[in-house]
């Protein structure tokens, strides 16, 4: 595989890992805010589901070609840049796999709820909190990471 393919499947990779991540971040905060239980049993089912078909496969890819490049074009790993990136995408992993579990726990607890016609617990609500305040950190370790991306310098070359 060229660098350029490689470069241009990291590159769809990342938008893909931002763009789900944000976009099911979005509408799971949005039906929460709606406190319609059927519409956050939907949402909650469709963003575990996204994780599977979306965020999983590219966490693995970033790192997996993200390192190909770097051996690609022969760079340490201790390259300023290149660790940067590597620590914030732990950080976001860090974050990221206490997410899915709790977006697990929430979708089967609103799925309860909407099968039992009762009320969404204080326990989904405490849940969801938390899957929010690990979204922040994990948000901004990948907006750092892409502006790492675009930003970085490679000696010798035009980027």
């Amino acid at each position: 595989m060229t660098y350029t393919l490689l470069k241009t499947l990291h590159i769809l990779s990342m938008v893909l890992l931002f763009g789900t991540g944000l976009g099911s971040a979005f509408y799971k905060w949005m039906a929460d805010r709606s406190g319609n239980v059927a519409h956050i049993a939907v949402t909650n089912r469709h963003v575990v589901l996204a994780d599977w078909i979306f965020t999983t496969p590219t966490v693995i890819f970033q790192p997996l070609s993200g390192l190909w490049m770097v051996h690609l074009l022969e760079l340490p790993l201790h390259t300023p840049w290149i660790a940067a990136s590597l620590g914030l995408f732990v950080l976001a992993g860090a974050c990221w796999l206490p997410v899915v579990w709790l977006q697990i726990r929430m979708r089967n607890i609103a799925a309860h709820a909407l099968a039992t016609g009762e009320a969404l617990p204080a326990r989904y609500w405490r849940l969801a909190r938390t899957w929010f305040w690990l979204g922040v950190p994990a948000f901004g370790a990948m907006v750092m990471v892409v502006a790492l991306m675009v930003f970085k310098h490679i000696p010798g070359a035009g980027s």
